[in-house]
């Protein structure tokens, strides 16, 4: 009787995978943000919520992970299934095997799996090749499962989401260019104030813009972190140094300089604006250690709401009903 409500929620014709949250339907992101809570609550109240028993999740990385390898892992576990780390180095597409015979084997003894790279085509050939759902656990492009749990925590914090403004300062990466698609997507004003050659992609942004004439949200592209934060709800960092970019960093610390979030910056924000920041940090380079540890930010909820998240998306992919 209990599984009931489960097995109405999920019985839906979402896409087979999560790539990007540009990709996704409204409505499965407020699956996604009522389940993630639900979830949140069970987990709080020690109460037992085995909805993948018997399931298997596979994790491939080739970057380095904290919060998006052990969500996943922990969550897996908590929810009855079985997660199983896939070091690079251990199988054979390191020795030259196609992403597409690995796909298709892995297909039939997974039942999902995530993956942590550096080419967004990498995602989306497994995607392609894959039966089972493939979730996009980082590529140098979008980071969606750290924007889809931020949405949660915003919406925890504040009680909403549409009508919000949040600013983004700093290096227009990859977790960016995801809380840009995420943040216009439920009808909030997502500003980035990043220096010229540092910017979210330009298709990103020009997406945006489309969807924000239906959803009311809007998204505005500056170069001033002093205009860009003045009178935002959320106030958003990342490193400026992302994997893969440690060559640029003499560069990159010099250009990034001015757009550190210190308490001059934070004061330009409503004064009940949130911090946030998806870790690590590097405290002293793109924000403040007194405001990455002071009474505005959020940032361990935020890191704890990774895991109700990644587990909510492990529920909505991995009890799918087949064909839709």
């Amino acid at each position: 009787m209990t599984k009931q409500p489960h097995q109405r929620l999920h019985r839906h014709s979402y896409a087979k995978d999560l790539l990007d949250v540009a990709a996704m339907p409204r409505k499965q992101i407020d699956d996604l943000l009522r389940l993630a809570a639900s979830l949140k609550t069970k987990q709080r109240r020690s109460t037992p919520h085995r909805l993948l028993p018997g399931k298997t999740l596979g994790l491939l990385f080739q970057k380095p992970s904290t919060r998006t390898r052990v969500s996943f892992e922990a969550g897996m576990n908590q929810l009855g299934g079985h997660a199983l780390v896939l070091p690079m180095g251990d199988i054979q597409l390191s020795r030259g095997e196609t992403v597409s015979d690995t796909a298709r084997v892995l297909s039939r003894y997974l039942d999902g799996i995530v993956i942590r790279t550096y080419d967004h085509a990498v995602v989306e050939e497994w995607a392609a090749e894959a039966s089972m759902p493939v979730i996009n656990g980082l590529t140098d492009h979008s980071h969606p499962c750290q924007a889809l749990s931020d949405l949660l925590t915003i919406q925890e914090v504040k009680g909403r989401l549409k009508g919000l403004t949040l600013a983004y300062i700093g290096d227009g990466n990859n977790v960016a260019n995801s809380l840009i698609e995420a943040g216009v997507k439920m009808g909030m004003r997502v500003v980035a104030g990043c220096p010229a050659g540092y910017q979210p992609d330009q298709h990103v942004i020009d997406r945006a813009i489309v969807e924000a004439e239906t959803t009311g949200g809007a998204v505005e592209i500056l170069e001033n972190p002093q205009v860009a934060v003045k009178e935002a709800d959320v106030i958003y960092t990342d490193v400026w140094i992302s994997m893969g970019r440690e060559r640029e960093q003499a560069r990159r610390l010099k250009t990034l300089a001015s757009y550190q979030l210190n308490g001059r910056l934070l004061q330009r924000a409503k004064p009940d604006a949130i911090v946030m920041h998806c870790l690590p940090a590097h405290r002293g380079e793109e924000i403040a250690a007194d405001v990455l540890d002071g009474p505005q930010s959020v940032v361990i909820d935020q890191a704890e709401n990774r895991l109700h998240m990644q587990k909510a998306i492990l529920v909505q992919l991995l009890t799918r009903q087949k064909g839709g």
